[in-house]
């Protein structure tokens, strides 16, 4: 379940599965190899215009916020997936109409001494 939620003028968009190879980490081993990273990203906004107009220019272009999610993802490395997480918020939030957005970070291969799946971070972050 998302913690965004919809309401009047706060409709979801989501794009899930964003997938691009990252050399974050505090280990040495992950900055050397990298590893996938999967971003799952809702925006909330506000799309009454945009579904009254048909018009793109009108709403937030989703393909546009994939694009910079899978560019942090393969961009310059960091130690921790909060920072990685906080930065993709960033970048959502920058585009027009972008009222919050809720970031679920995956590090499938996440070096955790134990088998497991997944490692998840999910943060929410709304315009100031």
């Amino acid at each position: 379940m998302t913690a965004l939620v919809p309401g009047a003028g706060r409709d979801l968009i989501e794009v899930r599965g964003i997938r691009a190879r990252g050399h974050h980490g505090v280990l040495e081993s992950e900055r050397l190899t990298g590893q996938p990273f999967i971003a799952d990203v809702t925006i909330a906004v506000d799309t009454r215009r945009a579904a009254g107009s048909d018009d793109l220019d009108d709403t937030v272009d989703y393909s546009q916020v994939a694009q910079a999610v899978h560019a942090e993802l393969a961009g310059d490395p960091v130690d921790l997936i909060e920072t990685l997480a906080e930065r993709i918020a960033a970048r959502c939030l920058a585009f027009p109409g972008v009222q919050a957005v809720e970031i679920s970070l995956h590090k499938p291969e996440a070096p955790v001494g134990v088998p497991a799946s997944d490692v998840v971070l999910r943060i929410v972050r709304e315009r100031a």
